[in-house]
């Protein structure tokens, strides 16, 4: 044993004498082989295709600014009430800030009917400073709307968008005069679609946004991105009186048929059929296997839906080709309906379905008074 570690301990001893002549007499065969590379410059997506390029900036001014000339501060005053003379003795009249839209050169603004109800002097002031006294063509309270009139020449125009090619998720702009600061552009997207029996108004079919809207935004603008119409702002759904990001607004093709029936005649025609709807519960719905659809609850004698055979338990399932799925879509489905056209009913009786032929009738004028809220005649 001891022969065998005089061996490796003189092994050692000759290894490590020979580097130490190699270090002393050829040090460059001891030293690491190094291989430098020289990169030539080149494009950074092509030396790093992981690291994104600076993105251009995204802006929405060129609609802001197409939109902005077109949207309106709409000022109402009302004189008080007789209640509040009676309470208050004389007082002062009350003012109403809002927004509205210019929609044609020769003066016609659309805005909110809550804005300019009851109002005896109504004054609109345009984004170029110029003001004007504005006078009531015509209010649609069964939608919120109201068309104006001022008299001032070159005036800015905001044109209609077409809301039946709007998506969820599509950016919008929501313009107007939010407590009075003056005009005041936010932006959001398209949340919700056709949203109604939100209790706000009598025929509802709202978009809803997110993009902040404020009191005084009512009657403003819900632009798209190519700076058009797409809706009335009208109501915010708050527990504080401010936006909490759940707005809505009239779609653009309501506004615009009932602005063109008030400027015509100064009041809104619709249709009518005598019944009174409800939605189907989640049992019927099961037992007739069915997802959509509304149960007749009563047929007006001598009506319209009456003498074209309709009956009390029928499920309506569309009116002239268009679905119905809840009583909101059958309010506005038959609304739509020109007084005395022809329509034809889809129905489910019995296990099966049928088509029915009925003339339409025109709405009564206190049939709002008889509704008693969303849901009721139609």
């Amino acid at each position: 044993m001891r022969k065998l570690w005089l061996i490796f301990a003189q092994a050692v001893t000759v290894i490590v004498a020979g580097l130490f002549v190699l270090r002393a007499v050829a040090p460059s065969w001891l030293a690491p082989r190094v291989t430098v590379v020289r990169e030539t410059a080149a494009p950074l997506h092509a030396a790093a295709p992981w690291v994104a390029a600076p993105a251009a900036a995204v802006s929405f001014a060129a609609a802001a600014q197409r939109a902005m000339p077109a949207v309106v501060a709409v000022t109402s005053t009302r004189p008080p009430t007789a209640r509040q003379r009676r309470l208050f003795g004389d007082t002062v009249p009350t003012v109403g800030l809002g927004s509205g839209v210019i929609v044609s050169a020769d003066g016609y603004v659309l805005t909110n009917d809550h804005v300019v109800d009851g109002a005896s002097r109504i004054v609109v002031k345009l984004a170029d400073h110029r003001e004007a006294r504005a006078r009531i063509v015509g209010l649609d309270p069964d939608t919120d709307l109201a068309v104006l009139h001022i008299d001032l020449d070159h005036l800015p125009t905001l044109a209609f968008a077409d809301d039946g090619h709007a998506r969820v998720g599509d950016v919008v702009l929501a313009i107007g005069y939010p407590f009075g600061v003056g005009q005041t552009v936010t932006q959001g997207i398209v949340s919700a679609l056709g949203r109604n029996e939100l209790g706000i108004n009598t025929y509802e079919n709202f978009i809803q946004t997110d993009a902040a809207i404020n009191p005084g935004n009512s009657g403003g603008a819900l632009v798209d991105m190519r700076g058009q119409l797409l809706g009335i702002n009208t109501a915010i759904f708050s527990r504080s009186g401010g936006s909490l990001g759940i707005g809505f607004a009239i779609p653009a093709s309501t506004a615009r048929n009932v602005m063109q029936q008030l400027i015509a005649t100064g009041h809104v025609l619709r249709g009518w059929i005598g019944v009174a709807p409800r939605d189907l519960s989640s049992r019927e719905a099961t037992a007739l296997h069915l997802d959509e659809g509304v149960r007749i609850n009563a047929v007006l004698r001598g009506g319209p839906a009456a003498r074209a055979g309709l009956h009390a338990g029928d499920v309506v399932l569309a009116i002239d080709g268009r679905r119905v799925r809840d009583t909101g879509d059958l309010l506005n489905a038959v609304a739509a309906l020109r007084p005395h056209a022809q329509a034809t009913l889809r129905v489910l009786r019995d296990g099966s379905t049928r088509e029915l032929q009925l003339t339409v009738g025109l709405r009564p004028a206190s049939a709002d008074r008889d509704r008693g809220g969303p849901g009721g005649h139609s």
